[in-house]
């Protein structure tokens, strides 16, 4: 509540001045959720942030799970705020800190701390939260229990959170001091919003930039235009290489089968580039990094454009660059037709091949994790934003979801954790969700199902289940360790009922066993859990029956 008092105010109100005023300047600039995970400390931020009607409240115990809730909302470019309470509860926001972070997804993070005279001497629920996340957040505030002396300091200091916020994470650390309730006094005044520009190092484009030859890889998170990359592929005319974490797909010519395409060693050899162009993150395709390093071994330029971060795995970026300098130089490169009609006839060859294996396995009654990948890709409604959950279902999309697929991933550090609960703030950001999920993954994050049913929110959930982690059974350990060492400590069934664990927080579960009954599953608004039945072994030989298929298509 917002009042006035006579006199000098209580402590208490002071505080509850301070919080009301970083809420109330928050909404000013654009924040419209605030995720909450309950606890003491927090009282007079959890307060102010109740009091208002014009914020989206979000109340989540589990405070990995609100991590990661905060995450999918700050993907419509806004910050969420995310409040705990003071101790190890602000520890458990750190995966999702640090997903945040390198992924420039905004995120406003409120860790409520004990006064100065409680730290280091053993009080209860007290640990150092001084700059907790290090790196990982873009700014860092420390703020002192309030004082009335500062309150000219309120505004500024929340405009400067949310500026700070608009490429990444930021942390303020907030001393709370009891009593912890307390009456609002009247707000300082409104003041103008403050201005923040990113400023990027970028490097002189290299001359050798400008070849007949040349490829276009695109990527997620790069912060570049689709009308950019429509314009720098007109300049270059150079085949575009896009997976679906980028949003790109959908544009005219995009090569979506790379990666069957170039485990054929003729067409990956025959087509070694003059140059590379890389927009954002690479994707998953260890076999395009590969064919990407060894295109630089024999003489490539490649050039990064656009983040997050710095992106050089290969240690052999020529430059960073601009978009707008890439195109300037690129504007003079005389196209080879040939050269790209090469690229996109290949690639409609190799799609045509891996969806016709797709239908055949499908026509024998066998739903394939590759063909699950393809069904959402192909029928997920327009409206329903896709998250996809690192090792096989964001590999699975990207390699054969073809020309449909797009999709958000975590793919900042790649794990597994908060899978479910970034498609969960997603779907309360923008209205509907869905997720495509391993049951590791699944049962990793299951506590964001905890109150799912009661919020009515639309989150359909397909869980493909090979009980353990899939992705495992592609690497050499699986060949060269017994078998029962294998399964410990790679294959690690962990026999959870996924069906059950579902409708234990009652939710919706079905198992689902043909693409029909998948595809008319996607049209139903959530939130459900659909469950696919896999086995690890007979994915590793699906996917060698696609890459075959391709190879065969190629010649």
């Amino acid at each position: 509540m917002v009042g006035k008092s006579s006199g000098d105010p209580q402590p208490c109100d002071v505080q509850a001045t301070f919080c009301a005023t970083l809420v109330d300047e928050w909404i000013r600039s654009g924040v419209s959720h605030a995720v909450i995970s309950p606890g003491s400390r927090s009282t007079p931020m959890a307060i102010a942030l109740a009091e208002r009607d014009d914020i989206d409240l979000h109340i989540v115990h589990d405070e990995r799970v609100a991590g990661f809730l905060a995450l999918g909302l700050g993907l419509s470019g806004t910050a969420a705020l995310l409040l705990c309470t003071s101790g190890t509860a602000a520890a458990n926001f750190f995966p999702a800190v640090v997903e945040a972070g390198l992924s420039d997804i905004p995120m406003v993070v409120l860790t409520a701390d004990r006064p100065p005279e409680l730290r280091g001497v053993g009080a209860p629920q007290t640990i150092d939260q001084t700059d907790l996340y290090g790196a990982h957040v873009r700014w860092f505030h420390e703020a002192e229990v309030a004082n009335v002396d500062t309150r000219d300091d309120w505004r500024p200091l929340a405009q400067q959170a949310v500026t700070q916020s608009a490429q990444g994470p930021v942390q303020m650390n907030l001393a709370f001091r009891e009593p912890l309730l307390g009456t609002s006094q009247e707000l300082p005044q409104a003041i103008e919003p403050l201005t923040h520009v990113l400023e990027q190092e970028t490097w002189p484009v290299p001359e050798a930039l400008a070849q007949a030859r040349g490829v276009i890889l695109v990527g997620g998170r790069s912060g570049v235009s689709a009308d950019d990359v429509r314009t720098l592929r007109a300049a270059t005319g150079w085949p575009l290489v896009a997976d679906p974490i980028s949003g790109f797909r959908h544009l005219d010519g995009v090569v979506t089968a790379a990666e069957s395409m170039l485990r054929h060693t003729p067409f990956a050899q025959g087509h070694l580039p003059d140059a590379v162009i890389r927009i954002g993150r690479p994707s998953t395709s260890k076999t395009l990094a590969q064919w990407t390093d060894r295109a630089v071994a024999h003489g490539a330029t490649l050039v990064q454009v656009g983040g997050p971060g710095v992106i050089d795995p290969g240690r052999n970026v020529a430059a960073r660059c601009s978009i707008a300098d890439v195109i300037d130089r690129c504007d003079g490169v005389r196209p080879d037709p040939a050269w790209t009609l090469s690229w996109e006839s290949a690639d409609r060859a190799a799609d045509q091949a891996i969806l016709a294996t797709l239908v055949k396995l499908n026509r024998t009654g066998e739903l394939t994790e590759p063909g699950v990948a393809r069904l959402v890709a192909d029928h997920l409604p327009d409206t329903v934003e896709l998250v996809v959950s690192s090792s096989m279902p964001v590999r699975d999309h990207e390699w054969f979801g073809g020309a449909n697929a797009r999709a958000h991933a975590n793919r900042g550090a790649n794990g597994i954790d908060g899978v479910t609960s970034t498609a969960l703030g997603l779907a309360l950001g923008q209205g509907s969700a869905a997720v495509l999920i391993g049951d590791l993954a699944f049962v990793h994050d299951s506590n964001a199902l905890a109150g799912l049913a009661g919020r009515t929110t639309d989150l359909r959930i397909v869980v493909v289940d090979n009980d353990g982690g899939g992705i495992f059974s592609f690497l050499p350990q699986a060949a060269a360790l017994p078998t029962e060492r294998f399964e410990q400590l790679f294959g690690t069934p962990h026999g959870t009922d996924v069906l059950a664990l579902a409708a234990a927080h009652g939710l919706a579960a079905i198992d689902v066993s043909t693409a029909d009954q998948l595809v008319d599953q996607l049209a139903q608004p959530g939130p459900w859990v659909a469950r696919i039945a896999s086995t690890r072994s007979r994915n590793v030989e699906v996917h060698a029956v696609l890459h075959e298929a391709v190879a065969v298509a190629l010649g």
